[in-house]
């Protein structure tokens, strides 16, 4: 893969990697280090590969490959020498002015909580929400980037929504779809 190519993935698809990096992990820091190990692996297998479909997609299945492989890392040096590693910093998004108002706070309240119910979910059902969701990917992509069967993503987003149900009650019982009602009308 020559520079201008990499540049130009860069370019385009940059930010969403960022923002689904950022998701991931939870973390500033990892989440920049993510982001470059995806571009760099991009970069090292890129004469290998020709990305005919989607390239969102593939970069997103890069990202979910080196993340899982950076989680197996850390669970095994920490049976070994028992090192804890804390992945809960986030960073919190506050106003220019340092004032907000009442209906911005709350929205912020209804997102923070809806954020760290997520956050909380195991990454078998945790993933699939985010690329559902956040980066908009259909069933199939989803499938195709966690390397799973179709019906096994459909059913992973139904469990998560039922978690997320009884996690936050009232909150999102208006805005996720109840089962069988088109919820999972494919894009």
């Amino acid at each position: 893969m020559r520079q201008e190519e990499l540049e130009q993935y860069i370019q385009a698809y940059g930010k969403d990697l960022f923002s689904f990096c950022r998701a991931v992990t939870r973390n500033s820091q990892e989440a920049e280090d993510l982001y470059q190990d995806t571009f760099l692996k991009l970069y090292e297998i890129g004469e290998q590969v020709v990305i005919t479909k989607n390239p969102k997609s593939y970069l997103m299945g890069i990202a979910v490959n080196r993340y899982r492989n950076e989680r197996r890392k850390l669970s095994v040096r920490r049976r070994i020498a028992g090192v804890w590693q804390s992945v809960e910093e986030m960073d919190e998004d506050i106003a220019a002015d340092g004032r907000l108002l009442e209906e911005e706070v709350v929205v912020r309240e209804e997102c923070a909580a809806v954020r760290c119910a997520v956050n909380a979910l195991p990454d078998r059902y945790r993933l699939p929400v985010l690329l559902f969701y956040m980066e908009e990917l259909s069933l199939a992509e989803i499938a195709a980037v966690l390397k799973l069967p179709e019906g096994t993503v459909k059913s992973r987003l139904h469990r998560a929504k039922q978690i997320l149900r009884q996690k936050l009650g009232a909150l999102v019982a208006e805005e996720l779809p109840q089962a069988g009602k088109g919820a999972w009308s494919e894009k």
